[in-house]
């Protein structure tokens, strides 16, 4: 059984919402095709990065599903050093 009362996207709508978002193209809801998705918070109008990471909630209007994910401030630095790719030493 499912979870009753909680409308969350299934794992492939939310991904291509969110890069939609991302990618600041039309908003549609993968889920009933309507273009009524509420971003919170909404774009700054200036359209640059955030200073600090935010949890930004995308929401239909319509059908009341919803997706969430954390855009990542600019001046953040990576988690991890060991997450960035290094070239491979040449091995003599």
């Amino acid at each position: 059984m499912g979870r009753r009362g909680i409308k969350e996207y299934r794992a492939p709508e939310a991904l291509a919402l969110i890069a939609a978002d991302r990618e600041r193209t039309l908003l549609v809801c993968p889920s009933c095709g309507t273009r009524s998705i509420q971003r919170v918070p909404r774009r700054r109008s200036h359209g640059g990065a955030p200073l600090v990471s935010e949890r930004v909630t995308l929401t239909c209007q319509t059908c009341g599903r919803h997706a969430s994910y954390i855009e990542r401030g600019g001046a953040e630095p990576p988690r991890d050093s060991t997450m960035d790719p290094h070239p491979l030493a040449s091995r003599k």
